[in-house]
C-alpha cells in the first residue's frame, strides 16, 4: 500500500489541537483510500466512547473524490467554534507549498507537477466541508507521461485534448462485434526523420539510375517537415496547392515559389467550369508516404524551370511527375524500404507499448480482432513481432507470439480493391514458418492434387489466428461470421485506401489516425486567445466597411446639402483610414497564427476561416478520429461515442451569447 500523510494548521484558540495526524493510504487489492485519524489527548476527554470510536475508525473512500461530512468530524458543540483547518496530502515527495500555512515535518512543501491529493477543511462553527479530489500523473507503460489504459486500476480518468477521440457520427460501441487494424501507419507509425528520408533517397537513385536524371539529383537534401497532408499537386502546372473543403485554392506555390493572389485568381478563378481538382490532372497527397515524392516533385519543378535541358527528354511537368512515381513503386518492387526496416526496425518504427494492452482489452471485451494489410507475411511478421511480440529481456524466442493478439491476418490485401465483393480475388492460407501459400475454399483448406485425404499439413498455432493473402471482404465477413457490415470498426491512416472505400462500398464504421492532430489541438488551445482577438478584428472590419457603404450611399443622395457632405467626406477619409489600418493589423495577426501550426501551410484542417479540404474528407468519411491508435485504449470498449452538436451560421451568434 501506497501511504498519503496529512499534517494539520490548526488556528482555534479554544479547543486546543484537536487533529493530531491525518494518513490514507491505498489498499492495492481493494482499490480504495483508507483514511486514518488520530486525535490527541487535549480533546479526548470530550469525547464519548462513541464518537472517539468514530474518530480512530478507519474509513474506505473511493479513489476519485473525497467528501467529508460534519457527522463525522465536528459532533455535537464541542467542534462549533470559530476556527479554519487545512489540510495537505503528499505521497511522501520532497516538495514546498506557495503558503507556509501547509507544513511538513516543520518544513515548507510545495507539490510539483500533479502528484498530490488536495484537501481544505473549513470549520465555521456549522458544520465542516471537506473535498478532496486525486489528479494522478499519467503515466504510460513506456514510462513516459500520458494516460492510463482504460481497463487499468489508474484509468477511466481525464484524457489529455491531444489523446482525445473525435465523433463525426454516433457509434455505439456495444453494436461493435469487430475491429479491424491497418499496419502501416496505423499500428506501425514510421519516423519522418528517417523512414521519409529513406524513401526519398531510394527515389531520388532511382531517377537518377534509372529513369536516366542528372545526378547532381544526388546531392538534394529532404525537409521532412515541409509538406503536410490535404495538399494536391497539380501535375500539368507544377503547383502544390491548398484548398478549403469548397475547392476554393487559398494557399499556392509553382514549386517552392508561392503564387501572388492574382496569379491563384488567374489559373484557377477565372474559369466558366469549376475544376473537379481530381485525377488525372491532379495528385492527392493524402497520406504520410506521399510527402516525400510531392516534396521532390516541387524540387524538381524548380529544376526545370532553371535548368530546361537537363530534364530528361525535356519531360514536362506532368512527366515530371509520372517518373517520380514510377520511381517509388521500384523501390517497393525491389524491397529497397522494406529491406531497410526490417534490418533495424527501431531506427523507423516509433515503438508503442501500449498497443499489446489496447489489443487484450479489446479481445477482453468479447470483441474479435482483424489485421488488413497490403504488407505481404514476411514484412507484416517483422514488423508486427516489433511492435507486439516479446522484448529480448522477456525471454520468448517465439516470432509469432503477436499473433495472439489477432483472429485473423490478411496480407496482400491489395486495398482499396479488397473493399469490393465483386472481385473475385483468390485466398491463400499462409504457413507461417516457411511463408508457403495453401490454396483455400473462402478460407477452407483445399486438398492437394493426389492426396487421398483433406487433411493438410498446416501447422495450427495454439492461439488459433489464421493468417491468409489475398482474398476480398466477402471472405474476411465470413471469417469472422459478421452478418451485418455496420458491426465492424476499421481502424486506418489512408482517406482513401482505408476509410472512404470501406465506408461508401461496405457501410463499415471507420476511425482515421491523424498523427498530426495532436500537436493541432495542443496549439489551438494555446492559441484560443489569438483566436478570439482575431474574431473581433474581423468583426471590427465588418462594422467600419458598413459605416463606409452608408456614408457613400449617403453621399450620392440629392437631398444632403454642400456642408454635410463636406463634413461626410471628411468622415469617410478617417473611415477608410482606419479600415486600412484594421485590415493590416488583421492581416499580419493572421499570418502570424498561420505560421504557428505551419510555416508554410498553416493549420492541417482549416484554410483561412474555413475548413480545409482534408478536413471536410475527416468529416465526411470518417465516424472517429484522433491522433493515435492506442488512444482507443484510453475509453471504455462499451463507449457510446457521440458527436457534438452541428450549428450553422445563423445559429452560432445565438449560442455564442448563450454561453
Amino acid at each position: 500500500m501506497k501511504g498519503l500523510n496529512c499534517c494539520c494548521n490548526n488556528n482555534s484558540n479554544n479547543n486546543g489541537s484537536i487533529l493530531e495526524a491525518l494518513s490514507v493510504t491505498r489498499n492495492s487489492s481493494t482499490k480504495f483510500w483508507v483514511l486514518h485519524a488520530a486525535f490527541d489527548s487535549s480533546c479526548n476527554s470530550g469525547l464519548n466512547n462513541k464518537t472517539k470510536w468514530l474518530f480512530n475508525a478507519k474509513m474506505r473512500i473511493p479513489k476519485r473524490s473525497v467528501s467529508l461530512c460534519r457527522s463525522v468530524f465536528s459532533p455535537k458543540e464541542l467542534f462549533v467554534s470559530s476556527f479554519s483547518r487545512s489540510f495537505s496530502f503528499h505521497l511522501g515527495i520532497q516538495s514546498s507549498l506557495s503558503s507556509d500555512r501547509f507544513q511538513s515535518r516543520g518544513e515548507p512543501v510545495r507539490y510539483k507537477g500533479r502528484d498530490q491529493l488536495h484537501t481544505s477543511c473549513t470549520m465555521d462553527g456549522i458544520g465542516v466541508d471537506t473535498r478532496a479530489a486525486l489528479i494522478e500523473k499519467k503515466t504510460g507503460a513506456n514510462g513516459d507521461q500520458g494516460s492510463f489504459i482504460w481497463s487499468s486500476p489508474e484509468g477511466g480518468s481525464d484524457i489529455a485534448i491531444g489523446k482525445q477521440i473525435f465523433c463525426n457520427r454516433s457509434l455505439n460501441m456495444k453494436n461493435i462485434v469487430a475491429v479491424g487494424f491497418d499496419m502501416d501507419y496505423t499500428l506501425a507509425q514510421y519516423k519522418p526523420e528517417t523512414f521519409e528520408s529513406l524513401a526519398y533517397e531510394g527515389t531520388v537513385r532511382k531517377l537518377v539510375y534509372n529513369l536516366g536524371y542528372p545526378s547532381e539529383l544526388l546531392e538534394w537534401s529532404f525537409d521532412w517537415s515541409y509538406m503536410v497532408r490535404g495538399l494536391v499537386l497539380d501535375k500539368k502546372r507544377g503547383n502544390i496547392l491548398k484548398m478549403d473543403r469548397h475547392k476554393y485554392v487559398k494557399v499556392a506555390y509553382h514549386g517552392f515559389r508561392e503564387l501572388s493572389k492574382e496569379d491563384k485568381v488567374a489559373t484557377y478563378g477565372n474559369t466558366l467550369l469549376r475544376d473537379s481538382f481530381d485525377e488525372p490532372d491532379y495528385a492527392l497527397i493524402d497520406t504520410l508516404f506521399s510527402l516525400a515524392e510531392a516534396y521532390l516533385f516541387a524540387q524538381l519543378v524548380d529544376f526545370k524551370d532553371k535548368n530546361p535541358g537537363k530534364v530528361p527528354g525535356d519531360a514536362d511537368y506532368s512527366r515530371m511527375y509520372k517518373d517520380v512515381r514510377a520511381a517509388v513503386d521500384l523501390c517497393h518492387r525491389d524491397g529497397t524500404l522494406k529491406q531497410m526496416v526490417a534490418k533495424d526496425p527501431k531506427r523507423y518504427i516509433n515503438e508503442d507499448a501500449s498497443i499489446v494492452p489496447m489489443l487484450k482489452m479489446l479481445r477482453e471485451s468479447g470483441r474479435a480482432t482483424f489485421l488488413v494489410t497490403n504488407s505481404l507475411w514476411d514484412y507484416t511478421n517483422i514488423v508486427m513481432n516489433f511492435l507486439c511480440g516479446p522484448k529480448p529481456s522477456a525471454g520468448s524466442s517465439s516470432r509469432f507470439d503477436w499473433l495472439q493478439y489477432f483472429d485473423i491476418v490478411i496480407t496482400g490485401s491489395a486495398k482499396p480493391g479488397f473493399f469490393h465483393d465483386e472481385i473475385r480475388a483468390n485466398l491463400f492460407e499462409v504457413e507461417p514458418e516457411s511463408g508457403m501459400l495453401i490454396n483455400t475454399d473462402n478460407g477452407t483448406p483445399m486438398a492437394q492434387v493426389g492426396c487421398t485425404s483433406s487433411e493438410l499439413l498446416l501447422k495450427s498455432l495454439k492461439e488459433g489466428c489464421r493468417i491468409f493473402q489475398g482474398g476480398n471482404v466477402g471472405h474476411l465477413h465470413k471469417l469472422l461470421s459478421i452478418e451485418s457490415s455496420s458491426q465492424v470498426l476499421y481502424v486506418g491512416d489512408h482517406i482513401y485506401g482505408d476509410i472512404l472505400r470501406s465506408k461508401k462500398v461496405l457501410g463499415w464504421r471507420t476511425m482515421l489516425v491523424v498523427p498530426e492532430l495532436e500537436r493541432e489541438v495542443e496549439l489551438l488551445w494555446e492559441l484560443k486567445d489569438t483566436r478570439k482577438q482575431l474574431q473581433l478584428l474581423r468583426n471590427q472590419r465588418d462594422h467600419i466597411e458598413d459605416e463606409i457603404h452608408h456614408l457613400k450611399w449617403s453621399l450620392k443622395s440629392k437631398d444632403t446639402d454642400d456642408a454635410n457632405k463636406e463634413k461626410m467626406f471628411s468622415e469617410l477619409d478617417k473611415l477608410q483610414s482606419q479600415s486600412e489600418e484594421v485590415r493590416l493589423s488583421h492581416q499580419q495577426a493572421q499570418q502570424e497564427c498561420h505560421q504557428k501550426f505551419h510555416k508554410v501551410w498553416g493549420q492541417l484542417m482549416k484554410t483561412g476561416y474555413q475548413n480545409s479540404r482534408f478536413a471536410h474528407q475527416v468529416e465526411r468519411f470518417a465516424c472517429l478520429y484522433t491522433s493515435q491508435v492506442t488512444n482507443l485504449s484510453l475509453y471504455s470498449p462499451d463507449k457510446y461515442y457521440r458527436p457534438s452538436e452541428d450549428f450553422m451560421p445563423h445559429e452560432f451568434d445565438i449560442f455564442s451569447i448563450l454561453r
